[in-house]
């Protein structure tokens, strides 16, 4: 590691004369997803990552004597903070276990003080990251492409998408066995059905991390976590066969994470502004900076299905000016996530709100 990392700056980011239009049809292609599935389930659910696996209530625990490149907004003062977790598949339908598509995390930190993004309310940090090293498309614009793809797909041809998703798990397979990968194998239904307990969540695209640029992972460090890494949960002829499996699992396990930072070191190298370039290891190390703990409890609890699953809504934008979110297709997100969030909303007549802080 020689090179310092890179100051941020506004000029970091380009700007596509464009935007405001992809953002649009963003809205609209979203707006099919949600509507169609609304129509289907009797009421609105998130137009990605529509399905929980897991609600888990849990703290984080900032390192105290941080190098002071990383000890940086939420992070720069050591102490606890109490959380709320939501791990989910990325489909906007809630579709069968055995239609196997990338795991996310979604997580809520609270009692978090300092100048907040534009429109952020509350005082809470949300971080939103995948099991996948790096985003499908280069783009908000070749995401649209992707999504109205998606979009078409959205109903209820479960026995087909299963059929499909087992085709993909075969093309994954096959192409992980000569070293390759193409992420929207993995986005249309061939991900390897694996527990998520045991995955490792990236950010996948930058961040302003205070005075300079990352991208952040969470990494499963308990025993009992690491023992599930890579394990294929069977889902055949069950529904619900993650939740289940993990509601299990919790139920016994005291899981750990680690909070962990990467900071950008070469602008050419790691890019801001295309997220499908996975930043080396080798050339931008990863440096814990927090400590994840969620004790055993229930997973899916009716309380948690409330308070996580229906009232939350969590977004790359609520949080600290110094963890803004850089870039073409996290700027595009902004506005995406709050129309998802609204729709909700609105027809199921349950405004969302941001706590101030967590459940006692």
């Amino acid at each position: 590691m020689t090179d310092a990392p890179i100051r941020y700056r506004p000029d970091v980011e380009e700007v596509k004369p464009d935007e405001a239009e992809t953002i649009a049809g963003l809205n609209q292609t979203f707006d099919v997803i949600l509507e169609r599935t609304a129509e289907d389930y009797g009421h609105a659910v998130r137009s990605v990552h529509a399905k929980a696996h897991a609600l888990l209530e849990g703290e984080m625990t900032i390192d105290a004597d941080l190098p002071p490149e990383v000890a940086q907004g939420l992070f720069a003062t050591p102490g606890r903070h109490k959380l709320l977790m939501r791990i989910s598949t990325n489909a906007g339908d809630i579709l069968p276990d055995a239609i196997s598509l990338p795991r996310g995390l979604a997580i809520k930190v609270f009692d978090v003080a300092g100048e907040r993004l534009p429109g952020a309310e509350g005082e809470t940090q949300d971080f939103v990251l995948n099991n996948g090293k790096v985003f499908q498309a280069k783009d908000a614009a070749a995401f649209l492409s992707n999504l109205k793809l998606l979009a078409k797909t959205t109903d209820r041809l479960e026995g087909t998408k299963t059929v499909l998703s087992t085709v993909l798990r075969g093309v994954h397979n096959a192409l992980d066995a000569v070293g390759a990968q193409i992420p929207a194998v993995d986005t249309l239904g061939g991900a390897p059905n694996v527990d998520p307990l045991g995955e490792t969540y990236y950010s996948v695209t930058p961040y302003r991390w205070g005075d300079y640029i990352a991208k952040f992972r969470i990494v499963p460090v308990a025993p009992a976590l690491t023992a599930l890494t890579g394990r294929i949960i069977d889902a055949n002829g069950r529904e619900d066969a993650i939740r289940s499996e993990v509601r299990e699992e919790m139920a016994r396990i005291d899981a750990e994470w680690e909070f962990q930072v990467q900071l950008c070191r070469d602008l050419d190298r790691q890019p801001v502004e295309d997220p499908t370039v996975e930043w080396q290891e080798e050339e931008a190390p990863f440096q814990r900076v927090a400590t994840i703990r969620a004790a055993a409890q229930d997973s899916y609890s009716d309380a948690h299905v409330q308070q996580i699953n229906e009232q939350s809504r969590f977004s790359i934008w609520t949080g600290l000016a110094a963890h803004q979110p850089l870039g073409n297709v996290n700027r595009a997100r902004n506005a995406t996530y709050r129309h998802s969030a609204d729709f909700r909303a609105r027809v199921n007549g349950c405004p969302y709100h941001e706590a101030m802080r967590a459940a006692e």
